[in-house]
């Protein structure tokens, strides 16, 4: 997979998908491109050679030192100063998925032609990016302030032959990659380059989009996840019905709605006799829940491909304008929005899975207690429900929104701050549990419908199949951690296509 990125692309959802699941995707920047970026770069150093005015972060300290002049011989030295100074992050590696977004849109960001960056810093990230060598980013060290500045500059330290580098899963020195030996490195940084690479809200879009493929995804399969569970309670149909939600119109749960109701349309089920006159909330307000968060993550992605699509350093290059002006466009707070709603709605997916599989297990409605043969010898699925309500319990507290959350730093000068990358490192946690509680709904529904008859529409007969093929229906007690193993895996690498996917997108 090639990508021809120039100042002209736009940053869409497809391409994001695409990219996340292709591993040895390429840029290739055509030379009119690069050639503008040369030109820019050529016009902004006459006009900081003209100006009597400091310029923020170009011949000034940072932060708080925004009023240290810095002499003309120490410009260069002040650019790799702060990229060394800056590497500042803790924790786990952000995975080569995040890291391999973060060179891509911080190579998009600067192709827009606002930061002054050179065609030479901008080549050595896209041989980074093609080789599918990745700087090793640690995920803790982000207030989403002035961007991620300890994110991204670890991200930077590689093309000052500094820092790691993570190559097939193995952590190198940049100086022992032989991968990077013919890239002439380190390279010398000009004026603006080092604050160019480090501010910006790179690591925590990439984060994000991460999280957003994975819910887009996962929405998909709680859907036929909970169609199973609606055949196996034999659920009522009137819930699903185009009526009802033609008069609360609200874009996802008429969706869920009409999904729902076509791949219940021709089961066999439909012919037994509900004695029941409704269900409970869990099944007949799927589609007002389902829906909700498939709109909470629509609006979260349009956060997203506006933020991807923007130039967010600082200070901004206006070429046209000859102007070079200092703003806060690093400020993660819409990003933090998005990502604190997009794990709210995902945690309810698991959150109402829960419920479901309680009731599949409670001996109603012609089901065996637990969903088990000889229910007192065997104790089935029992616990399996238990410890999909410590997952849920533990996703509510990774819930608490950690946008209202601030804290001064930087002397001061920075004395409000997003919390943005707590937000998505958050938000992944959430996907990360909301997969696992839908793979143990999976395993109660394909249980349950063990003991009924007849067919279920054939792609939900065809999806309940496949999955048999890896767990196999429990007849007697038996480590259900290894059943629970092979869902999940199941769950998380079932292929989806991207056309698939998008019908969830508005």
């Amino acid at each position: 997979m090639t990508i021809q990125l120039s100042e002209a692309q736009q940053i869409d959802f497809k391409l994001i998908y695409e990219l996340i699941f292709h591993k040895n995707a390429n840029i290739y920047i055509p030379e009119s491109s690069l050639e503008r970026i040369k030109t820019s770069r050529q016009k902004f150093e006459k006009l900081l050679q003209s100006s009597p005015t400091p310029v923020y972060g170009v011949n000034t300290g940072f932060g708080s030192l925004c009023n240290v002049k810095i002499d003309d011989n120490h410009l260069r030295q002040l650019q790799q100063n702060i990229v060394v100074s800056h590497a500042c992050g803790t924790g786990a590696y952000a995975g080569d998925e995040v890291v391999k977004m973060m060179l891509f849109f911080k190579i998009a960001s600067l192709l827009h032609g606002f930061s002054a960056i050179t065609p030479a810093v901008l080549d050595k990230l896209v041989q980074m990016f093609n080789r599918c060598i990745y700087p090793y980013v640690p995920k803790q060290g982000s207030l989403g302030a002035s961007g991620d500045l300890a994110p991204l500059a670890h991200m930077t330290l590689p093309l000052l032959n500094r820092g790691y580098v993570v190559v097939k899963g193995v952590k190198f020195p940049t100086e022992k990659c032989t991968d990077l030996s013919d890239l002439n490195l380190p390279v010398v940084l000009n004026s603006k380059e080092g604050l160019a690479l480090l501010n910006g809200t790179q690591y925590m879009s990439s984060v994000l989009a991460n999280a957003l493929v994975r819910a887009f995804r996962l929405v998909h399969i709680a859907g036929w996840i909970s169609l199973l569970s609606v055949e196996a309670f034999l659920g009522r149909r009137e819930p699903f019905d185009a009526l009802i939600h033609s008069v609360r119109p609200h874009a996802g749960q008429r969706k869920v709605a009409d999904f729902m109701f076509r791949h219940l349309a021709d089961s066999e089920l439909n012919v037994v006799e509900r004695a029941w006159v409704q269900d409970p909330y869990s099944f007949r307000c799927i589609p007002q829940v389902h829906g909700a968060s498939i709109d909470v993550l629509n609006y979260a992605l349009k956060v997203l491909l506006t933020e991807v699509n923007s130039v967010t350093d600082n200070p901004v290059y206006f070429e046209d304008q000859e102007v070079v002006l200092s703003g806060g466009n690093f400020h993660g707070q819409p990003l933090a929005y998005a990502a604190d709603f997009a794990a709210i709605a995902i945690h309810e997916l698991a959150n109402i899975s829960e419920r479901r599989m309680y009731l599949l297990l409670s001996g109603q409605r012609g089901l065996p207690p637990f969903l088990v043969m000889n229910p007192g010898l065997n104790s089935g699925l029992m616990i399996m429900q238990y410890s999909a309500a410590a997952l849920v319990s533990a996703s509510k507290q990774l819930c608490t929104p950690a946008s209202v959350d601030s804290i001064v730093s930087s002397n001061g000068q920075e004395d409000h701050v997003s919390m943005g990358a707590n937000a998505v490192n958050k938000l992944i946690d959430v996907v990360e549990i909301a997969e696992k509680v839908l793979a143990m709904e999976l395993i109660h529904a394909s249980q349950a419908l063990y003991f009924r008859k007849g067919k279920l529409n054939a792609s939900l007969e065809a999806f309940l199949e496949l999955f048999r093929a890896s767990v196999p229906v429990i007849e007697d007690d038996r480590e259900l951690h290894k059943d629970i193993d092979a869902a999940i895996d199941f769950v998380k690498n079932l292929p989806v296509s991207f056309e698939t996917v998008n019908y969830w997108v508005e």
